[in-house]
């Protein structure tokens, strides 16, 4: 029994051996197998039932045969139908077919037409106070322009689908030039008399009223003065004035015309690209001080170089140029605006107002340099945040004697919370003894641009003078709103509502707004305010409001008023 037991005990023990060595082998076949019944449960796609789908172009109907679940680009691929850029098919190319579907390409072209329209030209009348009234005096003919207008129509198929032609560009050939006809406009304005001299912008033109406003005469006939720089010397007998340039990337240049010399006998100072500043040192007709910018293509046209120049004309007529370097606190919050400067005379001071400050520059002069001395910063305020491509800076106005400056505080009132967005303007006096600002007038609006009178004795023996604002209806809305002309006291007692009238459209506020008279009118022994409204002169007795227009041409933009040599 023994041995027959250790011989099964050994056959066991081969078997179970056996099967270890090879089951990965019968792994491998159990895993064929599945894969082989996966398989023969799977019909070939070949094998499978095709669908039947029509496809309709070109006023014929294919029939193609395609696998379940294919969609309207495979049967476009079935056949040899393209899709043209426009056109499309019903459905669209990416819908899934079933049998039996129908499939629609649309044909889609377009037609262009080109028409040749003639443009009429413009009639422009320019009102011209030198004529004859209702006297026409034809300036430039008028010429038909051209264009082409570029017409496109849709078809699908065939078939107009578009409707009406539909422009959809148009190229300018010949630009119209239009009749420009010039209209006597003389009107019965009667003559006042005025004393020093008038000296007013008009439509590109200096032209000058003395001794009455009947008496006019042009001084400066270039047709090109742009009005940025406008300002007669102290004794009204220079005018400096900018003019436009025609060479690429330069702004203008500034000029010089001495009164009562034949209009073409002008001065180039050589100067350019003089937007904010410029004008004659006080009590000289030999030196002019200016600031310069910088062109550029972004609004609004040029970057300030916050800088200032002195310049100098000899007999010759030769011109010595000399750079003043600044403080570089004086560009301000938004730098690419600009400074403005204002001239006192005794002593020889500039104010200067920036976005966020207005103080003074005590300078010195000699015939070749000019030196600035101290900057003494007298109001600080918060800059307006204008969201904009511009920003608000105050108007400068000094008093006569030269110890006060009149202009204007940007403020907060408590418990604002984004003080920069402030609506409230206050007109304000600094004097310069360092006593604190003084506000005078509240809510005036953003451009009040204070003017102040010559010294106006009076009966007592005080040295009095007045201050003439524009206040606006508005104040909470003052950068749309329309103004008045108010003059008040130095002290901001006795405000008096002047011009325009009650109930007719308020002034347009622009910096240079208008001027004093340089002595009382010979007529009432008041000073007087030249003021532009609607691009014309008028002139108003700064005591009894008493009003008369003085041009009718609607062309008027800059005026200056000082006295005779």
């Amino acid at each position: 029994m023994f041995p027959e037991a250790m011989r099964l005990y050994h056959r066991t023990l081969t078997s179970k051996r056996e099967a270890k060595r090879n089951f990965p082998a019968t792994i491998g076949i159990w895993v064929m197998l599945l894969v082989i019944l996966i398989a023969s449960c799977s019909v070939p796609k070949a094998a499978q039932k095709q669908i039947s789908v029509n496809l309709n172009a070109d006023g014929k109907t294919l029939t193609v045969q395609l696998p379940p679940d294919s969609t309207v680009q495979h049967a476009l691929d079935a056949t040899s139908l393209s899709l043209g850029s426009l056109d499309r098919t019903e459905p669209p190319v990416y819908s899934t077919l079933s049998n039996g579907d129908s499939v629609q390409l649309v044909r889609v072209t377009e037609k262009f037409d080109v028409e040749q329209v003639v443009i009429p030209f413009e009639h422009q009348t320019l009102r011209n106070e030198s004529l004859p009234k209702d006297k026409d005096v034809l300036l430039q003919s008028g010429k038909n322009g051209l264009e082409e207008i570029t017409y496109r129509q849709v078809f699908e198929d065939g078939v107009e689908i578009s409707g009406l032609p539909v422009p959809i560009k148009t190229t300018i050939i010949k630009e119209a030039v239009p009749e420009i006809v010039m209209t006597g406009v003389q009107t019965p304005f009667v003559p006042v008399a005025v004393p020093g001299r008038l000296v007013y912008l008009r439509d590109g033109n200096a032209w000058m009223i003395e001794e009455t406003t009947g008496n006019r005469q042009a001084i400066v006939t270039k047709s090109d003065l742009d009005g940025y720089i406008f300002s007669l010397s102290t004794d009204g007998a220079w005018l400096l004035f900018t003019r436009r340039s025609k060479e690429e990337g330069q702004i203008n240049s500034l000029w010089a015309a001495q009164i009562g010399k034949e209009p073409d006998q002008l001065i180039d100072l050589e100067a350019k690209n003089v937007v904010y500043f410029a004008d004659w040192v006080p009590g000289s007709t030999a030196q002019v001080v200016y600031s310069t910018v910088e062109p550029q293509i972004a609004a609004p046209g040029w970057r300030s170089n916050n800088d200032l120049h002195l310049l100098t004309i000899f007999k010759s007529k030769r011109i010595n140029q000399n750079e003043v370097k600044l403080e570089t606190s004086l560009a301000g919050a938004y730098p690419w605006w600009g400074v403005s400067f204002e001239w006192a005379t005794n002593p020889l001071r500039l104010a200067y107002a920036n976005d966020h400050q207005v103080g003074v520059l005590d300078v010195t002069i000699t015939d070749l340099e000019m030196k600035v001395d101290k900057t003494s910063p007298l109001l600080d305020f918060n800059p307006l945040q204008t969201n904009a491509s511009w920003a608000w800076v105050p108007g400068i106005s000094w008093g006569p004697d030269g110890r006060t400056i009149y202009t204007q505080d940007h403020v907060a009132p408590p418990g604002t919370t984004l003080p920069e967005e402030s609506q409230r303007f206050d007109l304000a006096a600094l004097p310069l003894e360092g006593i604190p600002p003084l506000h005078l007038v509240s809510q005036v609006g953003m451009f009040a641009y204070p003017l102040v009178s010559p010294i106006q004795p009076q009966a007592t023996g005080e040295k009095a003078y007045k201050v003439a604002y524009l206040q606006a209806a508005f104040p909470s809305q003052s950068e749309t709103s329309r103004y008045r002309l108010v003059v008040m006291d130095r002290d901001g007692s006795n405000p008096k509502a002047l011009f325009p009238a009650e109930g007719v459209p308020g002034l347009t506020p622009q910096r240079e707004w208008g001027a004093w008279s340089p002595a009382p009118l010979p007529t009432s022994s008041h000073f007087a305010i030249t003021v532009i409204y609607q691009g014309n002169l008028w002139l108003v007795d700064a005591a009894t409001g008493e009003a008369q227009q003085i041009t009718g041409d609607n062309l008027t933009s800059r005026v200056s008023w000082k006295a005779k040599p």
